[in-house]
């Protein structure tokens, strides 16, 4: 069932109105200085509309983990500066999230069009989903817009709490990351093609398990692929492996069999001593890993499978790397995965987390049909999981 977002509301039901938008500004620093507004950039279209529909905004989000006490390291006022920047118009600090002295300001400051709460984490009841903090919240304002698609997935009272006391809808950003990510599973243009990596099956295996149902194609790679190698009887060295998941790899390859889908493991690694031990790395075949050796990256005919599979494409959905690919030497088969996708003409689809670090790394981003601005929802989402940050968002009516 389909959300409905803010563009669905005539004027009449923004105009004038205070608006509750909770926004995902939790973005690094480094000696006080913002060092990626990403996430700032991302909540501008939203913010944009609402002032042109004549609302006014108070903006929620967290920052760090204060758990619960107010840390001044952790205020979101460098943060208003910033934005003002950005969206070339004042926004007024306040100075808490919640009570009296908050709300008399937003009613006689009636020129002031946004207004940025202070972090909400600083309470305890808002990871609690405590009633009365998302009650307090939602005296604020007279609508809720969700468009934290990153904290989407956890019952936080700034966002799923406060639903229950406000009209809640979609912000641009939620809506783009829900056409993007359920178009994965409603009709998506085929072939589709997952490719998967990671290091752990036990983070990943809901997610291989919901997506082989709709994909035409599964890459399998990643620290997770040795489970997959050995469950299957192959030598796979000092490689990653969850011994206790290699059942589970089994089921997962036995299920593709019965659904006549394709599973492509690595066919070839790159191996080394250590992960440290750069200069003595070398190519091997997937299948047979040497006894004192661990594989960190897949090797160029691996590649040269993705690639094909990526041209027989007409939607790619990534999710994790291929190696470990911080480390510039075990890096080779994310970042060409990152750029056949840049120059692919299929939807291309980056589902959150290390993947996106890679796009950049690689400077690929802006070719990317859609980037996910949610690691661990983005997961559970594409696992088939109920985000509360989303579930509590009013449905659209099918007419």
């Amino acid at each position: 069932m389909q959300k409905t977002s803010i563009e669905d509301l005539s004027k009449e039901e923004l105009n004038n109105k205070i608006v509750l938008i909770r926004v995902d500004f939790n973005v690094p620093f480094e000696n006080g200085i913002i060092t990626d507004d990403s996430r700032i950039k991302a909540a501008l279209p939203t913010l944009e509309y609402l002032l042109q529909q004549g609302s006014r905004c108070v903006i929620a989000s967290h920052l760090g983990r204060p758990k619960g006490k107010k840390d001044p390291s952790l205020s979101l006022a460098p943060i208003a500066s910033h934005l003002s920047t950005l969206i070339k118009q004042d926004v007024f600090m306040c100075n808490d999230s919640i009570g009296n002295q908050i709300k008399e300001t937003i009613k006689k400051q009636n020129d002031t069009k946004l207004f940025l709460l202070e972090n909400v984490r600083f309470y305890e009841e808002e990871e609690n989903n405590n009633e009365t903090f998302a009650k307090e919240l939602a005296s604020l304002a007279d609508i809720f817009v969700q468009d934290a698609f990153g904290t989407a997935h956890r019952a936080h009272a700034s966002t799923a709490g406060i639903a229950n006391y406000l009209p809640a809808y979609a912000g641009l950003l939620v809506k783009k990351e829900l056409t993007f990510l359920q178009g994965v599973f409603d009709q998506p243009e085929k072939p589709l093609l997952a490719i998967v990596g990671g290091a752990k099956v036990s983070t990943k295996i809901g997610v291989l398990n919901h997506l082989l149902d709709t994909v035409d194609y599964l890459v399998i790679g990643g620290g997770m692929a040795f489970t997959f190698l050995k469950a299957q009887g192959y030598a796979i060295g000092k490689s990653l492996c969850e011994d206790d998941k290699c059942d589970l790899a089994l089921a997962l390859l036995d299920k593709a069999l019965t659904l006549n889908k394709s599973i492509l493991l690595p066919l070839d690694l790159v191996v080394s001593t250590a992960i440290d031990d750069t200069d003595s790395s070398y190519i091997v075949d997937a299948q047979n890993i040497p006894e004192n050796t661990m594989g960190l990256d897949v090797g160029p005919q691996t590649i040269e499978a993705i690639e094909s599979l990526i041209k027989l494409s007409k939607t790619v959905l990534w999710n994790g790397p291929l190696g470990v690919f911080e480390v510039e030497a075990f890096s080779k088969g994310t970042c060409e995965v990152a750029k056949q996708l840049a120059t692919s003409n299929a939807i291309t689809i980056i589902g959150g987390g290390d993947s996106v670090a890679a796009v950049h790394k690689v400077n690929q981003a802006k070719f990317m049909s859609h980037i996910s601005t949610g690691g661990g929802a983005c997961l559970e989402y594409l696992e088939g999981k109920e985000l509360p940050g989303i579930a509590c968002l009013k449905e659209k009516e099918t007419v």
